[in-house]
């Protein structure tokens, strides 16, 4: 048995460990589990695949990462020495398989176990690839992106002419930031966050007699707006749907004001956009609707309090480590994450998973908005069905649809939208 003196022992980082702690509310379901099951073209050699696989499993540290107690301290740790063990190919019915896909999303047990799932499995048919990840180590951008492009380029053979990055290694090199560096942005998102109600501040409960947690979803396709006013106007994406959507929230509470949260990928190096394992940061943001100004000032300011939140982004492990944002509605724009890959000469198609009895919301409300390729927005809501009917969710998007269609006018004032 391995002395664990010899043994390094790494922090958890406070994202890292505001995850596990939201888990704990449901440690049974699959809130944190991130990935998904691709079908995949016929031509694709599935013994290179595996191969492949394998390769970047062993080149990144962050596979080997597991969640552990200390010894000494019991704090929850992480390590990055863990046994990887190599896909193989699992070969089975048609049959068989149709009744088990949607049981591959499984709860993770996190201490001391691996924190991911690979399968590759062929049957008769078909031939089929399900990566899945714990949300504490890998994010949305690692897990549907970079690990995804490193597979297609390893199967095609392209060597990379530098070594893989080191997830430890950033996460001991942010731990020794002087607590000092840090006090100034502590202070900040502390003052932001203190007015914050969930009476006031969150949409109103319109549901009784539903478990909390119960995960709810609706898909809304935006309406008359579409990417050709992002192209004539140079307006940032993100900021614009962020902005329409603390305007909804402070007009479906009736409060003039929203606290809330945006979800960044974190990667703003090159060094962190090459670098596999959770990176996001959840900022939060606030806005108070009182003071009258136009669309386009108030998006001006907002970038101005997005860009300031840049500036303190190390000390937002106040916000994780107090839970200041726990019951924050979210917001996250993103590109390119349900669409189907390209892997050497063939594809991987994006099989839809349904919710199953494991599953469960994370947060309160989360709104997510994503560029479709054809220059159309989708909306998607997952939010606690124990606070909130399907119909209200509906009715914040349908919204939300309107506001954006008042935003274009940007000599508009908020108070007209919020009228």
């Amino acid at each position: 048995m391995e002395d664990s003196t010899t043994k390094k022992f790494y922090p958890v980082r406070p994202i890292q460990r505001w995850l596990v702690d939201t888990h704990f509310n449901k440690a049974k379901s699959t809130m944190m589990n991130i990935g998904g099951l691709y079908k995949l073209s016929a031509q694709i050699d599935l013994q290179r695949f595996v191969d492949a696989i394998n390769e970047v499993l062993f080149s990144h540290d962050i596979f080997r990462c597991r969640f552990l107690f200390h010894p000494e301290t019991s704090d929850l740790c992480q390590i990055f020495d863990g046994d990887i063990e190599p896909v193989t190919i699992y070969r089975t019915t048609d049959e068989f398989f149709q009744s088990k896909m949607n049981q591959l999303r499984e709860p993770y047990k996190i201490i001391g176990n691996p924190l991911g799932r690979i399968y590759v499995i062929e049957t008769p048919t078909a031939k089929y690839f399900y990566a899945d990840f714990y949300h504490a180590i890998m994010d949305g951008v690692a897990a549907a992106i970079l690990f995804i492009r490193e597979l297609d380029k390893v199967y095609r053979g392209r060597k990379s002419k530098r070594p893989a990055l080191s997830y430890a290694e950033y996460v001991d090199e942010e731990s020794k930031i002087p607590p000092e560096e840090l006090a100034e942005g502590h202070a900040y998102w502390k003052k932001m966050l203190a007015p914050f109600d969930k009476k006031k501040h969150l949409p109103p409960v319109d549901v009784e007699n539903v478990a909390a947690w119960t995960q709810g979803n609706v898909d809304y396709k935006l309406q008359n707006f579409t990417e050709e006013f992002f192209r004539n106007t140079r307006r940032n994406e993100n900021t614009f749907f962020l902005g329409a959507t603390m305007l909804t929230l402070a007009k479906v509470t009736g409060s003039k004001e929203s606290i809330m949260s945006w979800i960044h990928n974190g990667r703003t190096t090159m060094h962190e956009r090459r670098l596999m394992g959770l990176m996001l940061e959840q900022f939060p943001c606030a806005w108070d609707f009182h003071e009258d100004i136009s669309v386009r000032d108030f998006l001006d300011k907002l970038e101005g309090q997005i860009n300031t939140g840049f500036q303190y982004r190390k000390s937002l492990n106040v916000v994780y480590n107090d839970g200041l944002e726990d019951d924050c509605v979210s917001f996250i724009f993103q590109k390119d994450f349900h669409n189907d890959f390209v892997l050497g000469e063939g594809t991987m198609e994006v099989v839809y998973l349904p919710p199953n009895e494991v599953s469960a919301v994370e947060n309160a409300l989360d709104v997510e908005v994503e560029a479709c390729e054809d220059g159309t927005y989708d909306v998607f809501l997952d939010y606690d069905a124990g606070r909130y009917s399907k119909a209200s969710m509906k009715n914040f998007a349908a919204t939300m649809n309107k506001i954006l269609i008042a935003m274009t006018d940007e000599t508009k004032h908020v108070s007209e939208i919020l009228r």
